[in-house]
């Protein structure tokens, strides 16, 4: 049984959530897991046309298409030369405002250079086709995570999801020791082998500490005040989204954001219009007090009211994991985690 007392699926299959927004369920079944590509598209009107299975593109031999995007597809490629499989991402701008999705993706590529840590996927080359002024498409070299993601594959007990909240922690802990942020962490973009190792994926969103974006960026249901209202992205940024990613896998409700929701004619809230998110232990009430007393300070929406840094979350998840442990010993029962209650 899964977190919320549902069968965990075996499989991600390719989904898609309202309006043809994809829900990131993509990918190529192997055994009982998933060669995890991130994001995935119900259609694609204007993008690259399909590879076939076989066609060599820049030294790598198609082997399967596996996932789409506004402007891109994802495929199962073997490297010709070392017979290594890797996710290829195949970027191709058709009209001027493609350009967005190629500026995203060769910024993915410079940020993943900059990083160096288990916790997050590595994207170690970047194919540039076009003029010498004018690129209009590209691939990227992505590793390739045999997993699911935090969505599909929910933790089946309280000590499994802590640990999975931890590495997360301390793999954005390290990105904000190299100067970035992710600013799209949501449980789409955390990816869990079958050894219960997380992982990090989609930095299509990330930035330096303290850039100020030209348009509202990040997740609906996960996005912070401060991407809503352009103000400066910062670790607290990461640590409200990762908030709301603890908040929603251990509840199945999101918080309310600075988003509007339903027929409001008002596009954004202020601060102090934001409601209040009920505690997590009123919908889940087996959570333990200290993991809704961290969840809750993380979804503060005066930065200032958060914790002070990601790796001060990371170690307080560390604690509470060796208090969950300690007490599932003691039960010797486990803590497996029962439906929450209703809203």
């Amino acid at each position: 049984m899964g977190l919320l007392g549902k069968p965990s699926p075996n499989v991600a299959h390719i989904v898609h959530g309202r309006n043809g927004v994809p829900t990131n369920r993509g990918g190529a079944a192997v055994g009982n897991s998933a060669l995890y590509t991130g994001r995935v598209a119900s259609q694609m009107s204007d993008g690259p046309i399909p590879k076939q299975k076989g066609d060599v593109v820049e030294g790598y031999r198609v082997m399967a298409e596996i996932g789409r995007g506004a402007a891109s597809i994802i495929y199962l490629a073997q490297d010709i030369k070392t017979k290594q499989v890797w996710a290829l991402k195949h970027v191709q701008k058709s009209t001027p405002k493609d350009q967005r999705f190629l500026d995203q993706a060769e910024a993915e590529y410079r940020i993943a250079q900059e990083l160096d840590h288990p916790g997050v996927r590595k994207i170690p080359r970047l194919i540039k086709k076009g003029s010498l002024l004018r690129v209009n498409e590209l691939y990227l070299v992505m590793e390739l995570i045999d997993g699911q993601s935090l969505e599909v594959h929910p933790p089946r007990t309280f000590e499994e999801a802590v640990n999975i909240f931890k590495q997360t922690a301390r793999a954005l802990a390290h990105m904000h020791e190299r100067g970035y942020v992710h600013a799209d962490m949501k449980p789409n973009n955390i990816v869990i082998s079958s050894e219960g190792e997380a992982k990090i994926i989609d930095l299509g969103q990330s930035c330096k500490i303290g850039t100020i974006k030209e348009r509202i960026q990040g997740t609906p249901d996960y996005i912070a005040p401060e991407q809503v209202h352009r103000r400066e992205i910062t670790p607290k940024t990461d640590i409200y989204n990762l908030g709301a990613t603890m908040y929603w896998t251990l509840t199945r409700q999101h918080i309310p954001t600075a988003l509007a929701k339903g027929d409001s004619l008002v596009g954004s809230l202020d601060d102090n219009l934001i409601e209040k998110p009920k505690p997590a232990i009123e919908l889940n009430p087996r959570i333990h007090p200290k993991l809704d007393e961290l969840i809750m300070q993380c979804v503060e929406v005066d930065p200032a009211r958060r914790p002070e840094s990601m790796i001060w979350v990371a170690d307080r998840l560390e604690l509470i994991l060796g208090i969950l442990l300690s007490l599932a010993d003691r039960n010797a029962s486990g803590t497996d985690m029962p439906p929450p209650t209703e809203a």
